[in-house]
């Protein structure tokens, strides 16, 4: 099983300062950007451990002036005797993201707290994950996409020995088609995530892509999953 607690300080240790690196292809300001190791430490709710700090999307800069709409996301540790990371498949009547993987998340609505309340309540409504079963534990570093929106990813366990069919986890038929975990041991693996490129209007993009038998694990979500990989792999 999981060491619990060694999830806990790796998900909680504190990390370098941001650095500030150059716009990529553009003759704008530099914007600011985690170092690799992204991850920070959060004074919140239950303890958890929260710095405000800014991630630049896939194609490593942010447009000067782009008004971004604020979102969250919960990303949590399944932690039963095959241990990973809880995902689901959105349905392919969305208007948005439609038959995409992605973490429970949504937009911050003017009602939430805090970006750990938005992500909550999304998970919630997504896919029946009572609150009180999440440990939240901190948050990685805001995550630019290009579609506008930056969005606090927010970090959180599940209770120990619990597999995803003991969470009593009710995907909502409007807006998740089902809901499955990526392997510990997956994310874990330095050669599992590929870089890939295509070419979208007019430009070459980007972007990571994880294994998996199934579903499709690319943009936003296998970026976040990257940094959580690396913060798992290398926090002291």
């Amino acid at each position: 099983m999981v060491n619990r607690n060694l999830l806990r300080a790796r998900l909680c240790a504190p990390l370098p300062a941001p650095v500030l690196v150059p716009g990529a292809g553009m003759s704008a300001p530099p914007v600011l950007v985690d170092p690799p190791a992204i991850g920070m430490p959060l004074s919140g709710p239950g303890g958890a451990c929260l710095r405000d700090a800014r991630l630049a999307g896939d194609d490593g800069f942010v447009a000067a002036g782009e008004v971004l709409v604020p979102a969250a996301v919960l990303i949590s540790l399944v932690l039963g005797a095959a241990p990973g990371v809880l995902l689901t498949k959105r349905t392919a009547h969305l208007k948005k993201h439609a038959g995409q993987v992605s973490f429970p998340g949504g937009r911050i609505d003017p009602d939430d707290a805090s970006p750990e309340h938005a992500a909550l309540r999304e998970a919630e409504e997504e896919v029946g994950l009572a609150r009180g079963r999440v440990e939240l534990l901190g948050r990685l570093g805001d995550y630019v996409t290009g579609t506008g929106y930056r969005v606090t990813p927010v970090l959180g366990l599940l209770p120990d020995g619990a597999e995803l069919g003991d969470l009593g986890l009710v995907p909502s038929p409007d807006e998740v088609e089902s809901v499955f975990a990526l392997p510990l041991s997956v994310l874990l693996d330095p050669a599992a995530p590929q870089r890939r490129r295509s070419h979208f209007r007019g430009a070459w993009r980007e972007f990571w892509v994880w294994p998996h038998p199934d579903h499709y694990i690319w943009g936003a979500t296998a970026a976040m999953l990257v940094h959580l990989a690396h913060r798992l792999r290398t926090a002291a």
